[in-house]
């Protein structure tokens, strides 16, 4: 496979035998030569400003005009492709990443080649320049797919006109302006028909603009769902983007539950598996690596992490392309509306079978002569009745009788109910929480249990290293800078290669810029800040071997690496304090010496953790191992050293504790669900209001994930009303909880960031993401995603639930008394005297008041309640 070499000037000269250019790559020369121009014009007047500034004698005389050779041009060549990137062929690169050809990669010459191509680098990705960047987007495009063209108003009012009873209003409507111009002329004959008409039009236009309003508003949210923040390194800092502002030559860094923003190709990582079942309709997660470097745009990852090259973005992908072609459109039913539907077609049966009835007995009054006009005389005297006055009868009678069906149809309900929800809609974006599922707003009022997180939903998710304990010992103020070097250099490789966290530091004056999740953050910051570590030195000093990923069900993270230099493998685990604790035999004291841990030092370790946890702090404990014998597939689990442990301090959202009693006041109970230790989650849960002191402590209230798991169904649907507080828990402890839950006649609503809670949010009643420290698979999993992470939300969105659930039962009371009262009238009056008492026209415009007003009325109260 050959490439375009770049050269710094060549002389094209053109072909007299190629054919004519086309119009398009003219303008494209053209465009070409208007960039060289403007680009050549800067810089000779940036130069001619440095030479004034530097009072340089060298220019005499001003520039009166700039001439510049510009050169012909192959037209065959694309004008783009010389100025930059001129080894880059987007469709070859494209193809291969798209159909996973391997081979065509290594012909290539890697992914080391690819990344020279695009001029991009592994470790600082592409620059930060905004030229840079802009003219990426003007080569490769933009991370954006064509969407389906939006609907235009007049496809609302053409699916409006197709209504059941807007069809017969106009045929109604055009008989009566028939006869009645037949009858009493076109002056005054048009009243009635004309009439219903004009009735028609303004229904037709009302529900036209409110159905193109919702589209709209459906679009809007669509498009804010769509903004999935990414990182990415640009000059080699780490920084978060919108997914719309990807480029080709971004390095992007991926975790569990991010969903992958463009098509590319695997640079480097751990343990990375994708789920692909979006773009191959495949089940089975995908491991990706050196072997399988190719990952697709709008799949998730699923465990491990790593860096990505993209290669290609928007239409250039397949997600592009499949995307492109959808067409989204709010066409959700909710359980509310179904039932309001099925009532309607009962109500309009009944109506039909009373026009029927009518129809025929005033059909009979008529024929046997027991009708009289005004004056008194039968309206039919057999013969001697002329066929138009028949007919105009019929007609009339025949109208009364659609007119019962017309009265009787509420076809307003469904339309008050989905405008009230509407409302709710936009008044939930304004309180920052996006509906991905309509029936949501309408269920939230049914909630009575809550189970939520703690980290990020009841907190600030803002952690900070308060406490550090090195084997026994408290390490307080200056006593953390006297660690023994041996004792240092471990803890600076635990931190530094263990993480999936990063540190960017300009220059040594700056305050370094520190990513990745709040947890690493806290570790890294106290490292660098307090501990005065260089957490980039061992990454160049040592060789990693093996990754372990934190998993939520393990609740650790590990790492196995080699200095260079040694033979010996060195291995490192960090994660939930009491876990690390049961792997280790021995611990390091103050002066770096290794000690046993005997049944005693254990219970020791034990009563800190444990104190440590009872002041709201999670525990995270270290710890190491060396060994000289060969390298194992998998992480050793046993035999460790405990170094020490942090404490990580996050405090309770402001206003938390009183969030709670509303949900309490509402009727909603809470139900804390965390993976943190029992001590820990005791601890937040009183101060959060969930647990009272003074009543829960001696109940069983708090359990542990495993013993919650291990009760029989009797004894978990016995003890599950009791429970407060899950701690330790896993995402199967969480999805069990809800289903029992379920069981026992709940509405459960679910808060979940993790990809892990992905189960659990499609299990509940009601599933609430969280926008910002939620990951992408857990927002698809869920109904509601709340944008800032706020407990209070929920809360206040279940206590105003409660007033529209309360509100929206009024509205089939109204409409079924306007609805119920008109037929009977029409029934009695068409019975007992042969004739209705209202026309078409009457109905036609007394329709939108019939109740609908006021069922949209009361809707909209409900909403802003």
């Amino acid at each position: 496979m050959t490439l375009r070499v770049r050269k710094p000037s060549v002389e094209i000269v053109l072909d007299d035998q190629e054919e004519d250019i086309s119009m398009s790559k003219i303008q494209q020369r053209r465009w070409r030569m208007a960039f060289r121009a403007i680009y050549f014009t800067r810089v000779l007047v940036s130069l001619t400003q440095k030479v004034l500034d530097h009072n340089s004698r060298l220019l005499h005389h001003s520039l009166s005009f700039v001439a510049i050779d510009v050169g012909n041009e192959k037209p065959d060549n694309d004008p783009l492709e010389t100025q930059s990137f001129p080894d880059a062929d987007k469709k070859m690169i494209s193809e291969m990443v798209k159909e996973k050809k391997f081979e065509s990669l290594r012909e290539l010459g890697g992914v080391e080649k690819v990344l020279q191509v695009l001029e991009s680098d592994p470790k600082r990705g592409v620059s930060d320049n905004e030229d840079d960047l802009a003219w990426r987007r003007i080569f490769f495009g933009v991370n954006r797919y064509a969407k389906q063209p939006l609907k235009s108003f007049l496809s609302f009012v053409f699916e409006a006109l197709k209504d059941t009873t807007i069809i017969i209003l106009l045929v109604c409507a055009v008989l009566a302006l028939g006869f009645g111009i037949k009858q009493e002329g076109v002056k005054n004959g048009w009243y009635d028909g004309g009439s219903i008409i004009v009735a028609v039009f303004l229904v037709v236009i009302v529900s036209a603009v409110s159905n193109f309003r919702q589209n709209r508003q459906f679009e809007r949210l669509s498009s804010v769902s769509s903004d999935i923040e990414v990182e990415v390194v640009r000059g080699g800092r780490r920084r978060p983007v919108s997914i719309f502002d990807i480029v080709v030559g971004d390095v992007v860094c991926l975790k569990i539950g991010d969903q992958i923003p463009a098509d590319g190709l695997f640079l480097e990582g751990h343990s990375m598996k994708v789920d692909e079942s979006s773009m191959t309709g495949e089940s089975d997660h995908v491991e990706i690596g050196e072997k399988n470097p190719f990952l697709m745009s709008g799949t998730k990852v699923t465990d491990g992490y790593g860096v990505m090259l993209v290669t290609s973005i928007g239409m250039n992908t397949s997600w592009g392309e499949m995307m492109s072609s959808i067409s989204h459109a709010l066409n959700e039913e909710t359980p509310l509306q179904a039932r309001l539907n099925q009532l309607t077609s009962y109500i309009g049966k009944i109506g039909l079978a009373v026009a029927v009835l009518v129809l025929v007995v005033m059909l009979i009054r008529y024929f046997t002569g027991n009708t009289r006009d005004e004056i008194g005389k039968r309206e039919f005297q057999g013969k001697k009745t002329k066929f138009d006055d028949v007919m105009n009868s019929v007609i009339g009678i025949v109208a009364a009788a659609v007119t019962i069906v017309v009265v009787a149809i509420p076809e307003g309900l469904p339309l008050a109910v989905t405008l009230t929800l509407a409302f709710s809609m936009k008044r939930m974006m304004k309180d920052h929480a996006m509906v991905r599922k309509l029936s949501a707003c309408e269920t939230m009022g049914s909630a009575t249990i809550i189970c939520t997180d703690k980290t990020g939903t009841l907190t600030l998710n803002r952690m900070k290293v308060t406490e550090f304990w090195l084997g026994t010992e408290a390490m307080e103020g200056d006593d953390s800078l006297e660690l023994e070097p041996n004792v240092y250099e471990l803890l600076q490789e635990a931190v530094s290669l263990n993480t999936i966290g990063s540190v960017y530091r300009e220059n040594s004056t700056e305050d370094p810029e520190i990513s990745g999740s709040p947890t690493e953050k806290a570790i890294l910051s106290w490292a660098v800040n307090d501990l005065g570590m260089n957490v980039d030195e061992p990454k160049q000093n040592c060789e990693v071997i093996h990754v372990e990923a934190f998993n939520s069900e393990k609740k650790r993270s590990g790492v196995s690496m080699r200095r260079k230099g040694e033979k010996a493998v060195q291995t490192h685990w960090k994660g939930a304090a009491e876990m690390i604790v049961t792997m280790c035999t021995h611990y390091y004291d103050r002066s770096g010496m290794i000690k046993s841990m005997d049944d005693e030092e254990r219970m020791k370790i034990g009563t800190i953790i444990k104190d440590m946890a009872g002041k709201s702090l999670r525990c995270i404990a270290l710890a190491h191992k060396k060994t000289d014998e060969e390298v194992p597939e998998k992480l050793e689990e046993t035999g460790f050293t405990y170094l020490g442990v942090v404490g990580l301090k996050d405090p309770c959202r402001p206003g938390v504790k009183t969030s709670v009693e509303c949900c309490r006041n509402a009727g909603v109970k809470i139900k804390m669900i965390t993976g943190d230790n029992v001590h820990t989650a005791r601890a937040i849960a009183i101060e959060c209001g969930i647990l009272n002191p003074d009543e829960d402590l001696g109940s069983e209230a708090v359990v542990e994930g495993e013993e919650f798991r291990n009760y029989t169904t009797e004894e978990r649907m016995e003890k599950i009303e009791n429970i407060r507080v899950m701690a330790r828990s896993s995402p199967f402890d969480k999805l069990l909880m809800v289903q029992s839950l379920k069981q026992n006649g709940h509405v459960v609503a679910v808060t979940g960031d993790g990809t892990n809670d992905a189960p659990a949010l499609k299990e509940a009643d009601i599933g609430l993401s969280m926008g910002i420290q939620g990951t992408e698979v857990a927002k698809e999993s869920s109904d509601i995603v709340i944008l800032d992470d706020n407990f209070g939300f929920c809360c206040y969105r279940f206590e105003v639930g409660k007033v529209c659930l309360q509100q929206h039962s009024e509205i089939p009371s109204i409409s079924a008394h306007c609805k119920c009262c008109s037929p009977c009238h029409q029934l009695c009056r068409g019975c007992f005297f042969g004739k209705s008492p209202l026309n078409g026209c009457a109905v036609a415009v007394g329709e939108p008041d019939n109740g609908h007003l006021g069922c949209i009325s009361i809707g909209h109260r409900a909403a802003h309640q």
